[in-house]
């Protein structure tokens, strides 16, 4: 029987490097788990990842950093919009503060019963603080966060849509949706796979805006992964969702850390099919006390070693 555990990570095009890493560790407080590049196309890209404490699937954000390439997307319909991130119950009211702090202007909003907080990325792209109780996931204390505020790790995906229908049908269908569907407004959410947390789906009917680009380009959303557990699994799955007429999905892809497919929506939000591998994990490269620490390259890019780092801005964490 083929299934979903739950999410495995978000990655979002950007726009500078050391904007985006300070965006992430000295204001949220992520811990940095990995310094890499784009493994996709020619041109040199960081690719950033950050998590809460343990670098749980479900937990984790990640970058390209495109405004150094004079790459830029636009947001839209038709396009995944919001981070959703999972904080403990009781901490809007610090993160608020934190925010404004460190010059984030943040509002609150009242969505499906339940207080949250509304800011953005310097880039632009849209992040929802949802408070959680009973939250498993060790937030990291970094930059100061207190460990009762710190971030558990994502909540979801926010989805803008035009047609709200299609994307339901498509997650009850062939992508494991559970628990039916909730609507507020011209809100619909619903969650997938068998995960207690970090796995809704939410979307927002949007008919007044144009497509939102789903190229590469800062201040867009890229993709929403999914942890599918095992390769086995992950390619019934794969096998169902074309044979359901889906077939808008990629081959399989060896990103080092773990192994995906991808396929386009109907809501036009990217999923990605992720599983993490035996030979895979954060830490099949770095040790678990040094994650993040070193610039990391596949084994098809290390003899480009000095010429990629001489094309990409320097950061510091």
């Amino acid at each position: 029987m083929t299934y979903v555990t739950g999410s495995h990570h978000v990655t979002l095009s950007v726009g500078r490097a050391q904007e985006d890493v300070d965006f992430h560790t000295r204001v949220l407080g992520l811990r940095p788990i990995k310094k890499t590049v784009l493994y996709d196309g020619s041109l040199p890209i960081y690719h950033l990842y950050y998590s809460n404490a343990d670098g749980d699937p479900s937990s984790v954000v990640t970058t390209f950093p495109w405004a150094q390439a004079g790459s830029y997307g636009t947001r839209g319909t038709n396009q995944a919009r919001e981070v959703l991130l999972a904080v403990p119950e009781g901490s809007l009211d610090y993160w608020a503060a934190r925010l404004g702090e460190h010059g984030v202007a943040a509002r609150s909003s009242e969505v499906f019963g339940t207080r949250r907080l509304e800011f953005a990325h310097p880039c632009g792209i849209e992040y929802v603080m949802v408070p959680q109780e009973g939250d498993p996931r060790r937030g990291y204390t970094g930059a100061g966060v207190p460990g009762e505020h710190a971030i558990h790790g994502l909540h979801g995906v926010g989805v803008h849509v035009f047609d709200a229908d299609r994307m339901v049908e498509f997650a009850t269908d062939v992508f494991f949706a559970k628990g039916g569907v909730e609507e507020e407004g011209d809100r619909a959410r619903f969650r997938v796979g068998e995960a207690s947390h970090g796995n809704w789906v939410e979307l927002t009917g949007d008919r007044d805006r144009t497509q939102g680009t789903w190229r590469f380009g800062a201040g867009t959303y890229h993709h929403f992964a999914w942890n599918l557990d095992t390769l086995e699994n992950q390619n019934a799955v794969k096998f169902d969702i074309e044979g359901a007429g889906y077939t808008d999905i990629s081959e399989l892809k060896d990103r080092t850390y773990f192994k995906s497919h991808y396929v386009r929506t109907p809501g036009g939000a990217l999923f990605e099919l992720a599983v993490t591998h035996n030979e895979g994990g954060w830490d099949c490269d770095e040790s678990p006390e040094e994650l993040g620490q070193a610039f990391m390259l596949p084994p098809q890019f290390e003899s480009e070693r000095e010429s990629i780092l001489a094309q990409l801005e320097p950061v510091e964490y």
